[in-house]
């Protein structure tokens, strides 16, 4: 077996591993752009690679941490690692054991499995770096004693695609600016995609399922967030997409259904020279359609589809959503006319609170929502108003039927006035 390894090794131009060294010895007496072959089996980490080689395991090579520490520590510019396993991190919080810490510039991490490890990736002022087709999961602990599944600290213009992350912790991005996270799998975790001052960033085409938040935007601005599928964020703190202090948030072309909250908007947009811009997504299936913490203003929803949402919108405390865009969206519940057959109703949609302003000032009582007695008081309200109900929202031009999902680059921003054919809104 070790001479068939050899043979293979020398005719790929590969430099197999060298028996009778530890591996970390092997990576260090490597020539710079050096291609290591793993044989099959375990490897002792942990490992820490400072100059510019390949590593490949072949798709069964195994890296064990032996539960210490980081397993690989890249600390260099210029590494690709591909097919290899790493397991068995530590499991120290305060040192932030991970299955792999990146802390150089323009590498390649591409078919890499990391299981059992406490955190999955770290990367600290690294820049340039592409995650491809690997899987991430934790530790077999509590949810909120997982690590995350990516730390991306102060490092900018990375592109993490196409990868699988389930059973950790959160996705955070930390004052880092430039990255792509496109076309991964997230689920069973805490925070899909949290991100925290962290300017210009993209989340494109991922799928994002059964965390207890979607995609989280936090003092974040000019973040663009489309054509991905937001679902079943669910339980009391559950919510699809949430905004806390951010502005300049494009929001196109997602597919946010089943969460106990679709939107939540916590003071946003806070720059007053921004606006956040809600296009062409399909709001469906939610509790709440979009919830806003307080009376805001300056967020435009333009030809979105709001499908059977047990509320389609509400406003926690007092006020209203009447000081946000609202044109050219498809209500489910509108019960207008289009008499003219142009796609636009004849009549404006609006919402008014009844017995849900209870539960809307008063938390708490939302326990009591869709129960028989709360059905009943809303009733007689709607019947006989006994107080005077509050108008939520108030759309000139709601879409009769509703329109495709468009592809995010298809999302146009929408004119004040009314345009003169439903086409031309749905263009």
């Amino acid at each position: 077996m070790r001479a068939l390894l050899l043979a293979l090794g020398f005719a790929l131009g590969l430099a197999p591993a060298v028996w009778g060294e530890t591996l970390q010895q092997q990576i260090d007496a490597a020539e710079d752009g050096a291609e290591i072959l793993l044989p099959p089996g375990n490897h002792a980490g942990p490992l820490v690679i400072t100059h510019p080689v390949v590593i490949d395991g072949g798709g069964v090579a195994v890296i064990d941490g032996g539960g210490k520490g980081t397993i690989v520590t890249i600390a260099a510019d210029g590494v690709t690692l591909k097919n290899l396993i790493l397991r068995n991190s530590g499991r120290l919080h305060n040192k932030v054991d991970a299955g792999l810490r990146i802390k150089g510039n323009f590498n390649v991490i591409r078919d890499v499995r990391i299981e059992n490890s406490l955190f999955g990736m770290d990367l600290t002022q690294a820049n340039n770096n592409v995650m491809r087709r690997n899987y991430i999961s934790s530790k077999e602990m509590p949810l909120e004693m997982r690590g995350d599944s990516v730390r991306i600290w102060y490092s900018n213009d990375n592109i993490f695609e196409q990868n699988t992350i389930e059973h950790a912790r959160d996705f955070v991005v930390w004052y880092s600016s430039g990255n792509k996270i496109q076309d991964n799998f997230i689920r069973h975790g805490r925070y899909g995609i949290h991100f925290m001052y962290a300017h210009h960033n993209w989340v494109e085409r991922n799928e994002i399922s059964d965390c207890v938040v979607g995609v989280f935007l936090m003092y974040a601005n000019e973040i663009t967030v489309s054509g991905n599928k937001i679902l079943r964020s669910w339980g009391a703190a559950g919510m699809g997409v949430g905004f806390k202090e951010t502005s300049g948030a494009k929001i196109f072309g997602n597919e946010i259904i089943g969460n106990a909250v679709g939107i939540y908007i916590d003071p946003s947009p806070w720059d007053p020279d921004l606006t956040n811009d809600f296009e062409d997504n399909m709001i469906a299936y939610n509790g709440i359609g979009v919830q806003f913490h307080t009376d805001w203003e300056r967020n435009n929803f333009r030809r979105n589809s709001f499908l059977s949402n047990f509320t389609q919108v509400s406003v926690r405390g007092r006020g209203g959503a009447t000081r946000n865009g609202w044109l050219g969206n498809y209500w489910d519940d509108y019960a207008g006319f289009d008499r003219d057959g142009d796609g636009i109703g004849d009549a404006p949609y609006e919402v008014y609170t009844y017995a849900d302003q209870l539960w809307q000032e008063l938390p708490p009582a939302s326990f009591f929502r869709g129960g028989l007695a709360l059905a009943a008081l809303d009733f007689v309200e709607r019947l006989a108003p006994f107080s005077e109900p509050k108008l939520i929202l108030r759309e000139a031009y709601p879409l009769s039927r509703a329109p495709a999902l468009h592809a995010p680059e298809a999302a146009l921003s929408g004119s004040a006035d009314k345009p003169k054919t439903a086409l031309e809104m749905l263009q």
